[in-house]
């Protein structure tokens, strides 16, 4: 059994034995090593040695030699002996030298050195103390054992399984190396396609120590895990860290047998962001739905893609993803959660001592809301409403610290959660804003109104000033104007029919309107005398219109009503009339006609 453990612990190690140097003397005999050992970093090495004695030599310790080189015989360190009181022990290979067979009656003298560094690369020798017929003898082997020690270069060993969808797995990583020295550090890391390697933590992982001899030990992990579509393809990374900041490690990637689609992409996001969902299967046709609807969102072969770019809580729910192979139909859902969204109608404000607080918030799963600030409050009422995936949360109570300027929302489902801090808004500061406003608003108003009245006001002005220009320019000759009446006598009779009739409806509302019948056949005919005799006269003429009462017959009836009729005098004569009984009225005969 001895010697199959020597065989293993010589494999494991990895060093070349040469033919072995036997010394002896007076019956007893060293066997050591004489090839070079190599050995790595971190790892240990085993120096092979035995020793026979004869009947008379009892053998009572043993101590191991190191020389920094081949060449230097002289000076030597002391890396072990197997009496424990001997303080000459360096202090660096304390713990880390053993004997494989600590009984010397065994006759064995070989060593395991663990947790190796580069300076303890050297030569090494090996002395055999003990009693000889009562007197003290000691043997030296008279060869060295030269070992070199090298940079790690050996690898943990992962063990994968065959990998099936669905069901639970456990891959194993084996540390390099049989040495009973430190316990080296085991990582497991996971790392998925075009993503950064993280740490595996938790009960997934399991280590393991497995003693084979007193001397020996195999260190161990396992990961345990259920594959599913979303391992294929992965990169699982076995870690192993040896003391002095030494370490190694394996990748291998998982191979998943799936029996369905396999959809890929992040399921998980934020109302607004783009949603990227990838589904796959060999050799089939592959189609998109949302449950609840037969509407096609996507296909193709062998591969589709699900893009939402801008996704609300609409967009939420159930997705399948349905692959036609040969004659089968397979299917795969994934469901589409929103994290916590608090909207920005959310707000808060304070009245008269009284805080009203509401928080709204949309997500899928459908969100809670706590408020932080009741836990130091008792008197308190709060409101939830529900509206598809949007949640209303309203606070209502006093307000006690007044020098709070925010109030903190926590919305949160499975998926995450969102925080808000909520401005206190005093509603008597919002009412003063918004008289400030009104007054501002108000007296642009009244602006507004002065500058139109003005506008309208000048818009009379320039009228009024136009008409009376235009009146003066309308005053001309008598001659002129009595040629203009002449020409217009017909529409002028028709004019009077009309003032006659409304005369009577005057005269029947008992109107104070008093309307005068013109007689313009006797104003043609005055104008043809006056025409006649003032043709060598460039004086303005006028004609004296007085008012007398005249009967006029309408429809049988008679009717009194005043006539103006022009009295055929010149300007000079009618000043001299100015000052008799009845009053005189001068106008031109435009104006009498306006």
């Amino acid at each position: 059994m001895f010697v199959l453990i020597w065989i293993t612990l010589l494999l494991s190690v990895r060093c070349s034995i040469a033919d072995a140097d036997e010394y002896c003397h007076n019956g007893s005999c060293i066997t050591i090593s004489e090839a070079n050992l190599t050995a790595e970093v971190g790892l240990c090495v085993v120096v092979p040695c035995s020793f026979t004695t004869n009947h008379s030599f009892t053998p009572e310790s043993l101590t191991w030699y190191k020389f920094p080189s081949e060449e230097n015989r002289n000076d030597s360190q002391i890396i072990f002996s197997s009496s424990s009181t001997n303080p000459n022990v360096q202090t660096e290979y304390r713990g880390r030298v053993s004997l494989l067979e600590p009984d010397l009656n065994n006759m064995s003298c070989s060593i395991i050195i663990n947790d190796l560094t580069k300076s303890d690369s050297g030569s090494y020798q090996v002395r055999v103390e003990g009693d000889l017929s009562g007197a003290t003898k000691e043997y030296t082997s008279s060869t060295r054992t030269l070992i070199i020690v090298k940079d790690l270069s050996q690898k943990p060993s992962v063990m994968v399984p065959p990998l099936t969808e669905g069901q639970q797995t456990t891959l194993t990583c084996t540390a390099p190396g049989l040495c009973s020295g430190s316990v080296p550090t085991i990582t497991w890391m996971w790392r998925g396609r075009g993503e950064k390697a993280t740490e595996i933590t938790g009960n997934l992982t399991e280590r393991k120590t497995e003693n084979l001899t007193a001397v020996t030990q195999r260190h161990s992990s396992t990961l345990t895990f259920n594959a599913s579509a979303e391992h294929h393809g992965t990169q699982v990374t076995c870690k192993v860290g040896f003391t002095g900041d030494t370490a190694t490690e394996e990748t291998v990637t998982l191979n998943v047998t799936y029996v369905k689609p396999r959809i890929t992409g992040k399921t998980t996001v934020t109302e607004g962001d783009a949603l990227n969902l990838t589904c796959s299967f060999p050799s089939s046709a592959i189609t998109w739905t949302k449950l609840g609807s037969n509407k096609t969102l996507n296909n193709g072969t062998g591969t589709a893609t699900l893009v939402i770019p801008d996704v609300t809580t609409d967009h939420s729910g159930e997705y399948i993803c349905t692959a036609k192979h040969l004659n089968n139909t397979l299917t795969t859902n994934v469901t589409v959660a929103l994290l916590p969204k608090v909207q920005n109608t959310s707000g808060c404000e304070v009245h008269s001592g009284v805080l009203t607080c509401v928080c709204i918030s949309k997500g899928y799963p459908l969100p809670t809301i706590k408020w932080p600030l009741l836990e130091n409050n008792t008197d308190y009422s709060v409101n939830t409403t529900v509206l598809n995936h949007t949640v209303k949360s309203t606070v209502i109570f006093t307000l006690q610290d007044h020098n709070n300027t925010a109030v903190e929302c926590v919305s949160s489902n499975k998926n995450g959660e969102a925080k808000r801090n909520l401005v206190i808004l005093k509603k008597e500061q919002q009412e003063g804003q918004t008289i400030a406003w009104l007054t501002t608003v108000t007296r642009l108003d009244i602006i507004i109104a002065f500058f139109i009245g003005g506008l309208i006001s000048a818009t009379f002005c320039c009228f009024g000033i136009k008409c009376h220009r235009k009146k003066q320019s309308t005053h001309r000759p008598l001659d002129e104007t009595l040629e203009m009446v002449t020409s217009q006598e017909d529409q002028l009779i028709h004019a009077g029919e009309e003032v006659e009739e409304v005369a009577e409806e005057g005269a029947a509302g008992k109107s104070d309107v008093e309307y005068s019948h013109i007689n313009v056949s006797l104003l043609k005919r005055n104008n043809a005398t006056k025409v006649g005799n003032n043709q060598e006269t460039a004086e303005t003429e006028y004609a004296e219109v007085k008012k007398k009462k005249v009967h006029v017959e309408v429809d049988g009836e008679s009717k009194g009503n005043e006539v103006m009729i022009e009295e055929n005098e010149d300007t000079n004569h009618i000043q001299e009339e100015k000052e008799g009984e009845e009053e005189a009225l001068y106008s031109s005969v435009k104006d009498i006609m306006d």
